[in-house]
């Protein structure tokens, strides 16, 4: 391809590991290779404080063969961002040495800096509209309300309000869903203790947005589950939308099951079933506090907006 540059980005989340290697021209991102491995690196992390060790291996060994994977198919530059966990272990500089010795020192971004670059991921292809992205993760969730536009030949992201809510699925899973299946009272203390955490951002808000895009595994595995896929298909899932009606009668069939029924459910990757229940409750909060019937499914995510940022931020060549 003609005047591309080869990229990878790596994102290191509570819950996931993923690489996207991609060509780059002009403002165009044409995926070579995507990975995702679920290491659950947040494990016991929010009632301990610190990265445990087993969560950092698993995550070395993901990120190790990232790497290789990436400089085999002749990346140019090999850039990688970690997360809610790793924000806020107390631990983080142990986890950053364990990857600096797997190949690749990852720069721990803020919550603002992790949502700017999912809106401009989610974004990519979506111009002058009011768009809220929504990133249900781990550890946090990140809430970008913005319009994107094209100019010099980059694509651009006007933030009109971003935050980090510290409402994720391990963390609500390790809060309050003690039970197999969740109690009934769980699940309610979970569902108001989002809400509170959610309320000030959207009290604050002037309007609502006019689309809401929703990235990352909660989302997909959701509409996955909708659309029944086995094996996983990225195009069906991608554009697929999620109704709020839908959302909530799939958020109640999983919490009635026990964690074994839930990772036989179709569409659903077995080791995502411990925390679904916690991300599908803080999808629909958010989607309900937005005032919208609908939200968008999109593969595009932080990845993407790695891709179209101008990559001056961490990583190693």
């Amino acid at each position: 391809m003609m005047g591309a540059e080869r990229r990878a980005a790596i994102d290191i989340g509570t819950v996931t590991a993923r690489l996207l290697v991609a060509d780059v021209v002009d403002g165009e991102v044409h995926e070579v290779v995507r990975r995702s491995r679920i290491t659950h690196l947040g494990e016991g992390w929010s009632s301990t404080g610190v990265l445990s060790a087993e969560g950092m291996t698993r995550v070395a060994d993901a990120v190790a063969g990232f790497v290789v994977e990436a400089r085999e198919l002749g990346a140019a530059r090999i850039v990688a961002v970690a997360t809610s966990a790793s924000r806020d272990a107390r631990n983080s500089d142990e986890f950053l040495e364990r990857l600096e010795a797997a190949g690749i020192r990852p720069q721990i971004i803020s919550g603002s800096r992790e949502g700017y670059l999912t809106f401009l991921g989610a974004t990519y292809g979506i111009r002058d509209e009011r768009v809220m992205v929504v990133d249900v993760g781990g550890g946090s969730t990140e809430i970008v309300l913005g319009t994107t536009s094209v100019a010099d030949g980059r694509r651009h992201a006007s933030i009109e309000a971003v935050r980090s809510v510290d409402v994720g699925s391990r963390r609500i899973t390790e809060m309050f869903l003690e039970s197999d299946p969740p109690a009934r009272d769980e699940v309610e203390r979970a569902s108001a203790w989002v809400a509170d955490e959610l309320r000030p951002f959207f009290s604050a808000l002037r309007e609502r947005p006019a689309e809401m895009v929703s990235v990352a595994g909660t989302a997909t595995s959701l509409a996955a589950i909708e659309l029944e896929l086995d094996p996983y298909d990225p195009e069906r899932v991608h554009g697929y939308r999620l109704s709020g009606s839908s959302l909530l009668d799939t958020l109640d069939h999983l919490a009635r099951m026990t964690l074994a029924e839930r990772r036989g459910v179709t569409g659903l990757e077995p080791d995502r079933a411990g925390v679904i229940v916690a991300g599908a409750i803080v999808l629909q909060s958010v989607l309900a506090y937005a005032g919208l019937s609908s939200t968008l499914v999109s593969e595009h995510d932080i990845l993407y907006g790695m891709m179209l940022d101008p990559f001056d931020d961490g990583g190693a060549g």
